[in-house]
């Protein structure tokens, strides 16, 4: 027999949906919000020429400055007001996640719930504006290396390019934080994804155009299809994977009544950390490459030697990126899920797994577990990036259909619906706890 869940959750359909009047003004907020977006990617700068900026982009669009174009919604391509996007908060972020790991009283606040993480996520805050400044400042200097790029280059240019990049990136950074307090899905995920999403189109008519003119084989670019459903499908199998541990309770006696005991499962996720490893990757890559960027023509050799190492397709980019991966899938799975905690916690509801001794002895096997699915997640995660990359360096296809794209526009879409599938519920128990007590005032 069904049980109570399972019979609200086969009740979900269009009709269900059309009644939930707060599901829907959720759905109007973030479409709203990420047309908003959308129009900023095509407010270009201030003082630059967007015929020259589009003829010096067109010639160092591949590597690391195609990878920050995508993630910025094509922004980047047009030097469009939110040119830096998301990722200066993203990279506050690590600095801020690696501070509070090293320095006690950072460690102290976030032990102390909802007040020490508005406190952290004001200095993630602050540190997102210094990186901003650093980067739109390093920006305006190299639009004034370019030819003809700027009309009237200056420190009025460079102020004023710094206050319109910051500003964006600040904007993007309160848009994110309301569509997650307000809309649906996580804010910051849902930029990124719609910059993606965005640029999508536009690498698919660029690939059939390639394959009329020859430039492409038919069969590679039915390899490239094949190889995009195939690791959606892995995506989508190993993100809902999980390895359950089994937690039994005792019987317990509460006054004269006697309960049975029961068991329940601890679900550790085969991929905890989810799309946030290729995405620190991502931003942390950007940092060599961009002061690589502001170096060249100055005569030194070795920042030219780091911009060529670090295009897609180069040895060094695809260990560097490996290496970042794997780090951050470790890194910030030890952030989100502590196994000592999470032993505490059993203890003090009298929870125990069958065989292993309550306290420290059941940290030790809960962290030995995610340790070892830790590393399986590593392997996917790491697999599904690179593999890609390998196809892409072969054969010229455009930089969307990369692994990091389908893992980040596959995972944020699973969880925008999952998170839709709870307000739908919640909105279905809500209904019933209102016809039962319609029922009980009517007896």
């Amino acid at each position: 027999m069904a049980s109570a869940a399972e019979q609200l959750a086969s009740n979900l359909n269009f009709s269900a949906f059309a009644k939930a009047e707060e599901l829907k003004k959720r759905i109007w907020f973030t479409l709203g919000a990420l047309l908003v977006y959308r129009l900023g990617t095509y407010i270009p700068l201030p003082g630059i020429n967007p015929e020259a900026f589009a003829q010096a982009f067109s010639q160092a669009q591949s590597g690391i400055v195609g990878m920050f174009n995508m993630f910025s919604g094509g922004a980047v391509e047009r030097m469009a007001i939110f040119a830096l996007g998301i990722m200066p908060y993203i990279s506050a972020s690590i600095i801020m996640q690696l501070m509070t790991t090293v320095v006690p009283s950072l460690e102290q606040m976030k032990k102390e719930g909802e007040q020490g993480r508005k406190v952290i996520n004001q200095y993630t805050r602050y540190g997102t504006v210094i990186l901003a400044a650093f980067q739109a400042y390093g920006i305006a200097v190299g639009l004034e290396g370019a030819s003809n790029v700027v009309s009237d280059p200056g420190w009025f240019f460079r102020a004023s390019t710094v206050i319109t990049l910051v500003g964006g990136t600040m904007f993007l950074m309160w848009l994110g934080e309301q569509i997650t307090s307000r809309g649906i899905g996580n804010g910051i995920s849902l930029i990124i994804f719609a910059g993606i999403v965005a640029g999508l189109p536009s690498a698919i008519v660029q690939t059939l155009e390639l394959g009329r003119q020859g430039s492409l084989a038919t069969w590679i670019i039915l390899a490239v299809i094949l190889l995009s459903v195939v690791v959606i499908g892995l995506i989508v199998f190993m993100e809902r994977a999980q390895r359950r541990l089994l937690i039994q309770y005792p019987k317990r006696q509460m006054g004269n009544r006697m309960f049975e005991g029961n068991t329940s499962f601890l679900p550790l996720k085969l991929n905890t950390a989810g799309v946030i490893p290729p995405i620190f990757a991502s931003s942390l890559l950007l940092v060599p490459a961009t002061l690589s960027g502001f170096g060249q023509g100055t005569g030194n050799e070795w920042l030219t030697y780091v911009t060529a190492a670090l295009g897609h397709g180069q040895p060094l980019f695809m260990v560097v990126y490996a290496a970042l991966i794997v780090f951050f899938c470790f890194f910030y799975t030890a952030i989100v899920f502590n196994p000592a905690d999470t032993a505490d916690n059993l203890k003090k509801h009298g929870g125990f797994i069958p065989g292993i001794r309550p306290g420290e002895r059941t940290a030790q096997y809960i962290d030995y577990v995610l340790t070892r699915i830790t590393v399986v997640g590593a392997i996917y995660i790491t697999v599904v990036c690179l593999l890609p990359e390998f196809l892409i360096s072969a054969t010229g296809v455009p930089f969307y259909f990369g692994g990091t794209s389908l893992l980040i526009v596959v995972s944020v879409t699973m969880d925008t619906v999952s998170q839709i599938q709870g307000h739908l519920l919640a909105h279905q128990y809500e209904g019933l706890v209102k016809k039962s007590k319609l029922r009980g005032r009517r007896r």
